[in-house]
């Protein structure tokens, strides 16, 4: 029986708004939005001041002046705050686009009082045409075409105040209101455009990170179950055969051969214990991460030569985090590529967690690292390592690898932790 499957819904803000990397790259788009809206508001800003200023109005040419000194003090102190004010400035900086419109009608208003000849209003309407640029960066269709269809109303108000003194034909005056029609409509379809554009790579970001999340349950699961056969099977034969081999021994057969063959039985049974840690490791469940690395620390100094120093003060012994899982898992495959490749004699392997951050250091003294001797094995089939990175990544971290320098590698995995 064929089965037809039809793509997942893209995802709207609410549904990953949970996500953190999500949220992030929302947040980050967001703020720099943020920072062109006060940048192109501030230019707005100098130019009214100059407009009034270079052309003063024939009537309250002081007031205007007044006006648009307060909206270029206005316009400083966002560029100020606006990279302060982080989620506030998300929340609220739609409002300050109606400021910009009050002010510029304001200005035009009075500006436009006089009977007598002057190219102040002329000149004031050209800044119009910037209103429906700084609202359509804010990704809020509506709140832009609350903004710019005033604004073309008040331009054509403006403009046909201005004719009489001025001379400009009905003509003209509709064209150009026609022009800055367009701007806004232009305008409010780049936000939806912008807005849509957003929430299909949040969305294609979050199902990546929810598929991330399934593979590594789907490994951890992998691992358990060959951890669970290992201990079922091979394991409880080895000890069943030294059981055996210590009924010889008690009968007086060949002790010496006998105790041989219990030595390699004895190894067998704790190299086994040990692959048992490292597929699933109970403890990192039972006891947190930072007993875990050491037992992962110990377990590497039993089958190599290898001397690994775990420092796990900056993070405590009873710390539990959704990320402890991918952090051992990081810091397992970092310290197996050390016995694979570094020629090692000393490793340094240390976990901490600062200001929302957890961190993985591992530093070796071996023969240090090639980018692209990374890039030729991963070309090569070794994938270890590109896995680890793609998973941290997933979940909105890192992974750097480079030379130390003092000689070896250093290796930084960091992973955001989550909210409380």
């Amino acid at each position: 029986m064929a089965s037809s499957s039809s793509p997942a819904p893209l995802l709207g803000p609410a549904e990953f708004a949970d996500e953190q990397r999500i949220d992030t790259i929302l947040v980050d788009h967001a703020l720099q939005g943020i920072r062109i809206q006060v940048l192109l508001r501030l230019l707005l800003s100098v130019f009214v001041l100059l407009a009034v200023a270079l052309q003063p109005p024939a009537y309250a040419a002081g007031v205007c002046i007044v006006i648009a000194a307060l909206y270029v003090a206005w316009c400083l102190l966002g560029v100020l705050l606006a990279p302060r004010a982080g989620m506030l400035a998300i929340r609220f900086a739609w409002l300050t686009v109606f400021v910009d419109l009050v002010v510029l009608v304001a200005v035009t208003a009075v500006a436009s009082q006089s009977d007598q000849i002057s190219w102040t209003t002329d000149v004031l309407v050209a800044g119009f045409a910037l209103l429906p640029m700084i609202a359509a960066i804010g990704m809020r269709p509506l709140v832009c075409a609350a903004v710019v269809v005033p604004t073309v109303a008040v331009y054509f108000v403006a403009n046909a105040i201005a004719r009489v003194p001025n001379g400009r034909p009905w003509s003209v005056i509709l064209l150009s209101t026609a022009v800055i029609g367009v701007l806004a409509l232009g305008a409010v379809l780049l936000s939806r455009l912008q807005r849509s554009r957003v929430v299909t790579i949040g969305s294609l970001a979050a199902e990546r990170s929810r598929l991330l999340d399934d593979v590594m349950q789907i490994e951890q699961r992998e691992r358990r179950d060959l951890a669970e056969h290992l201990h079922d099977g091979a394991l409880q034969y080895v000890l069943g055969a030294r059981q055996e081999l210590a009924a010889l021994g008690d009968n007086g057969r060949d002790s010496e051969s006998i105790a041989r063959i219990d030595e390699a039985l004895r190894e067998s049974a704790r190299l086994l214990r040990s692959t048992l840690g490292e597929l699933h490791p109970a403890v990192l469940e039972q006891a947190g991460l930072a007993v875990a690395l050491t037992d992962l620390a110990r377990s590497v100094e039993h089958r190599t030569s290898l001397t690994v120093t775990v420092d796990t003060a900056g993070w405590p012994d009873d710390r539990r985090t959704p990320v402890d899982p991918v952090l051992f898992a990081t810091a397992r495959e970092l310290l197996t590529n050390v016995v694979k490749h570094a020629r090692a004699t000393a490793v340094d392997l240390t976990a901490e967690a600062d200001e929302g951050m957890a961190r993985i250091v591992v530093v070796d003294d071996g023969v240090g690292v090639d980018p692209a001797q990374l890039d030729r094995r991963v070309a090569g089939g070794h994938i270890g390592l590109a896995s680890r990175r793609v998973r941290l990544e997933g979940q909105g971290g890192t992974l750097r690898v480079g030379p130390h320098p003092r000689g070896g590698t250093v290796a930084i995995a960091e992973i955001p932790l989550p909210r409380p």
